[in-house]
């Protein structure tokens, strides 16, 4: 029987040992191994000094909470969108983010500035939003994860809005991929035939400039409502 305690005692330390020391873990770093790999934070925790405003301008309306990046939480469409200074062509893009109740957002990729004054008229939009809380009916291709107004994620769950989702946009031209928690959503290859086909025929058809860069800013949209990104980082392919 005293062995029997002194046991349970032992596995009782080390189960409040590796909890504590799983709350000790940071956000906003990097790994030795992933810094080997060639990757690099697009947030510091911090600051915003890596971002700018979408068509020029330092970062107006975001700010940084506990290590959080934050949009305003204003309404749709009045300007606040931000884009990396850098831009990218063939990458690994990584972050977790969540949204507040009947929020949306998005994440853009090959953004290009000066050809208009709206982000989602240039780069691709892997969609951010609250499926389960939103209060009008969504179409397939609004879902979070979805390539927006182009390809209906398959198979993607969200989680609970008080829980972080994370997100991987891999980018191999022509070839990308969403990923959603884990899981491939959506796949496509930009400019092909069907590529082509759904934008002449869908919400594109009328803006020459979506998806046809094949480099440029990775882009986070303050659209409508609040949404939280952290542990934002990327490295090229």
């Amino acid at each position: 029987m005293k062995d029997f305690t002194i046991l349970c005692c032992v596995c009782l330390a080390f189960f409040v040992l590796s909890c504590s020391s799983g709350k000790q873990s940071k956000i906003n770093t990097l790994t030795k191994n992933e810094k080997k790999e060639g990757w690099e934070l697009l947030f510091d925790g911090a600051t915003l000094n890596q971002w700018k405003m979408f068509n020029g301008g330092g970062v107006t309306g975001w700010k940084v909470v506990n290590g959080e990046m934050h949009n305003s939480g204003v309404g749709a469409d009045h300007g606040g969108d931000i884009i990396t200074k850098k831009q990218y062509e063939n990458f690994e893009l990584y972050l977790e983010w969540k949204v507040a109740p009947e929020s949306n957002s998005g994440v853009f990729f090959h953004v290009q500035e000066g050809i208009t004054d709206a982000i989602y008229e240039s780069g691709p939009e892997y969609q951010l939003i609250d499926d389960k809380g939103w209060p009008t009916p969504l179409e397939a291709h609004q879902y979070s994860g979805a390539n927006y107004g182009m390809h209906a994620p398959e198979d993607a769950q969200v989680k609970p809005l008080d829980e972080w989702n994370t997100t991987r946009i891999v980018v191999e031209n022509p070839h990308v991929e969403h990923w959603l928690n884990g899981k491939k959503v959506v796949e496509y290859d930009l400019w092909s035939d069907d590529w082509q086909k759904r934008k002449a025929t869908g919400k594109w058809a009328e803006t020459p400039h979506y998806g046809e860069a094949k480099s440029g800013h990775i882009g986070l949209q303050d659209h409508g409502g609040l949404t939280m990104f952290r542990n934002i980082k990327i490295r090229e392919l």
